[in-house]
C-alpha cells in the first residue's frame, strides 16, 4: 500500500526557544539607536578576535541576510548573524551605563572565559540539545 500525503499524519513542532532577548533598558536603547539610524535593521553577531578569542559585534543593516535570525522582544526586531546563532543561544542583551561610557553588554551562558578589560570572550556553542 502506498502511503499518500494526506494520510501521512503531520506532526506538531514545537516553537523554538528565541535565540537572544532584551532587558527592558536594552530595548528602549535599541528603539533610541534605531531611530537616528538610515537602516532599518540591527544585526548582532560575532566575530574572531580580543585576546579571548571571540567579540561580540554590532551593526547596522539594509535587510535580514536569509540565514539570520529575526528575533523580536518588547517591541523591536534585531538580527541575530547565523554563523552566531549556537554561540549566543540564551544569551540576554542589556545595557551598562557609566559616567564614561554607555554600551551593550550580553549576558552570555555559553561563555566560558573573558579577558581583563572585558573587550573579548572564550564561547562555546550551544549543545544540540539545548
Amino acid at each position: 500500500m502506498m502511503n499518500t500525503p494526506e494520510l501521512v499524519p503531520t506532526r506538531t513542532r514545537r516553537p523554538r526557544p528565541q535565540v537572544v532577548s532584551l532587558t527592558d533598558a536594552a530595548a528602549e536603547r535599541v528603539r533610541d539607536v534605531m531611530a537616528k539610524s538610515e537602516k532599518p535593521y540591527l544585526r548582532v553577531g560575532i566575530k574572531n578576535g580580543g585576546c579571548a578569542g571571540m567579540e561580540y559585534v554590532m551593526a547596522y543593516a539594509d535587510a535580514p541576510d536569509p540565514l539570520d535570525e529575526v528575533v523580536e522582544d518588547k517591541g523591536v526586531k534585531i538580527l541575530v548573524a547565523s554563523n552566531a546563532i549556537l554561540f549566543l543561544v540564551g544569551s540576554v542583551v542589556d545595557v551598562e551605563n557609566t559616567k564614561l561610557h554607555s554600551k551593550f553588554v550580553f549576558k552570555n551562558p555559553n561563555e566560558t572565559d573573558a579577558c581583563g578589560c572585558g573587550e573579548s570572550v572564550t564561547i562555546v556553542p550551544a549543545a544540540a540539545e539545548a
